[in-house]
């Protein structure tokens, strides 16, 4: 299965390993209905609006079953798996972090960076 990546499991990031060897397919973004938010500056959350929305900037990467299991059983609490769309009008699945927790717990937006690699670059 294909598998958008936007977060901490990117290539160059500290949970690159949680792929366990997977293939990248390409590079991608979103459509711009998504918003970006940084989740206690640990990990990406990304949900989808009406409204307001911007391109998220990630990687494909193909899964096996167990590489599939494994990325899923090592993912942050709270995040959940869902189709997202991709700006080629593909469609694949991600990890989606859900928005009431987002403003509940009132997680910085960070979507002008246009991806967690660049907001944790920006923080460098």
């Amino acid at each position: 299965m294909e598998f958008f990546i936007c977060g901490s499991a990117l290539r160059g990031q500290p949970d690159h390993g949680n792929l366990g060897g997977a293939r990248l397919v390409r590079e991608a973004k979103t459509k711009p209905i998504y918003r970006l938010h940084s989740v206690a500056d640990q990990h990406p959350g990304i949900y989808e609006v009406a409204e307001g929305g911007v391109a998220i900037a990630g990687e494909v990467y193909e899964l096996s079953d167990e590489q599939h299991a494994h990325l899923l059983a090592t993912e942050p609490p709270d995040l959940y798996e869902a189709p997202i769309q991709l700006d080629d009008g593909s469609t694949v699945n991600a990890m989606i972090y859900p928005r009431e927790l987002v403003e509940q717990r009132g997680y910085s937006d960070i979507s002008h960076h246009g991806g967690w690699a660049a907001f944790k670059a920006a923080k460098s």
